[in-house]
């Protein structure tokens, strides 16, 4: 019983997360254009958030649990699954507004794409939660939940406000219903609490496996970073001062400095 009202946390902390990324969308209930500044200076923030989050918080509790050689093998896993999710995607790539007129058989393909996308964020936040119930905790709603699963939490959630941005503006001009830019933004997340869920329960059953498990969360997010986030960003600002590298810089910097905090958790 016990078991379960932490995984229905768990599972709600990662449905936090998934909803955040509706806020992306919340620009465009006040305007009808996003600055190409905010914009940069949003994956800059996310970038600055997921690589400090990793290195002070996911790497830094996996020795607790183990050494170099399993994190670093958790990681490389982790990096393989980004790498073929980025193939799954360009071999199905899919436009928003696909994504709002789909049938049901496109929409389990499209399903599985943003799986094998978004999933590994969602490990990152259960496993955060491996010591949920121990001492030295914070509690909230009567569980004593851990520091790092709170700031990972948040940490993701901010993550996810720039990619519900990203995937509502080319929603937003094709003339799509504001409301109908949240639902999208948040279903492009739905797996990440339930890739909460699952590894939770993995690591409850399998706490040996922790330096893997936080391995594979801190090496998948660092890559989607180098990989994704900071590619979109210089794509962004290409027609920005320097090609938006204030902003970027900028936002990193403020990303960075907001996870410190964690160095002393």
């Amino acid at each position: 019983m016990e078991l379960t009202g932490e995984l229905a946390f768990v599972f709600v902390a990662g449905l936090l997360t998934d909803l955040a990324t509706g806020l992306g969308a919340l620009p465009f209930f006040f305007v009808d254009d996003v600055n190409d500044r905010w914009r940069v200076g949003l994956w800059g923030l996310a970038s600055g958030i997921m690589v400090s989050a990793s290195g002070f918080g996911l790497f830094r509790e996996a020795l607790n649990y183990g050494g170099p050689v399993e994190i670093g093998l958790g990681a490389l896993v982790g990096v393989a699954l980004v790498v073929v999710a980025s193939h799954v995607i360009d071999d199905h790539e899919f436009a928003p507004r696909e994504i709002a007129a789909a049938d049901f058989k496109k929409l389990v393909l499209i399903a599985g794409v943003l799986t094998v996308h978004s999933f590994p964020e969602g490990v990152a936040v259960g496993v955060s939660f491996a010591d949920m119930g121990l001492e030295g905790g914070v509690p909230i709603a009567g569980f004593t939940v851990p520091v790092l699963a709170v700031f990972m939490t948040i940490a993701i959630s901010i993550h996810n406000i720039p990619e519900g941005l990203a995937v509502s503006i080319p929603l937003h001009e094709h003339g799509a219903r504001r409301w109908t830019l949240v639902g999208v933004a948040v279903f492009t997340s739905v797996p990440q609490p339930i890739g909460a869920a699952i590894s939770y329960v993995f690591v409850q059953f399998a706490r040996a496996a922790l330096p893997f498990g936080y391995g594979f969360a801190g090496g998948a997010m660092v890559f989607l970073v180098v990989s994704e986030f900071i590619p979109e960003a210089r794509e962004v600002g290409r027609k920005l001062p320097n090609g938006g590298t204030r902003e970027l810089a900028t936002g990193l910097a403020v990303g960075v400095l907001g996870m410190v905090p964690l160095l002393f958790a």
